[in-house]
């Protein structure tokens, strides 16, 4: 019996870690440091696989968090350096409820699709939460209740992140507040984990 226990020991040392169905991670490189995202596809199934082939395709090399906030959030994912706006896919169907549901809540450290006031108009936009944002999660009367949908969190990095929290902002592009003074350019996205 505890030959058979030592041989699936053994074939799980050698198994990769994406064939054990971990949660695929996500490598931000960024001129300031790098950010690694574990994505939760059991919380926000359609979100993820989203934000993942916008990795795959190479859509976020090169773009900028273009909207900081301290105490609030860091957004990117939509603009070039040059404030150039970069073409997208159709958008993905709001999977706020289901991530509440599953304990994904706005909190510090989450990532977020960024969307306008249409729940269901999220494409290539996120966010990072650089504090617990209760009001943002759906059903909460203090947002417009539909919410925004978490589909993963920081894993290491969040040093980088509150860092980037922490930089002057002004106008910039076409938004005329909340630009980084000091451009933030996510050199790569990487995926390093599970698919």
């Amino acid at each position: 019996m505890k030959l058979s226990h030592l041989f699936v020991l053994s074939a799980a040392a050698v198994v990769p870690a994406g064939a054990m169905g971990a949660d695929p991670q996500v490598d931000l490189k960024t001129n300031m440091g790098t950010i690694r995202l574990e994505l939760n596809p059991a919380a926000a199934p359609k979100t993820v696989e989203n934000f993942l082939q916008y990795v795959k395709d190479g859509h976020y090399n090169g773009t900028i968090f273009h909207r900081v906030i301290d105490g609030f959030m860091i957004q990117g994912g939509g603009y070039d350096k040059n404030f150039k706006e970069k073409s997208t896919r159709s958008p993905v169907v709001n999977e706020a409820s289901s991530g509440v549901k599953a304990g994904m809540m706005n909190k510090l450290g989450t990532v977020v699709m960024a969307r306008t006031s249409d729940p269901n108009s999220a494409t290539a936009q996120f966010f990072i939460n650089v504090n617990d944002n209760d009001f943002l999660n759906w059903g909460n009367p203090r947002g417009d209740g539909n919410g925004y949908a978490v589909f993963g969190k920081v894993v290491s990095g969040l040093e980088v992140v509150n860092k980037i929290a922490k930089l002057p902002t002004g106008s910039g592009g076409p938004m005329s507040r909340d630009v980084p003074k000091q451009p933030v350019i996510i050199e790569s996205a990487t995926v390093v984990g599970a698919q």
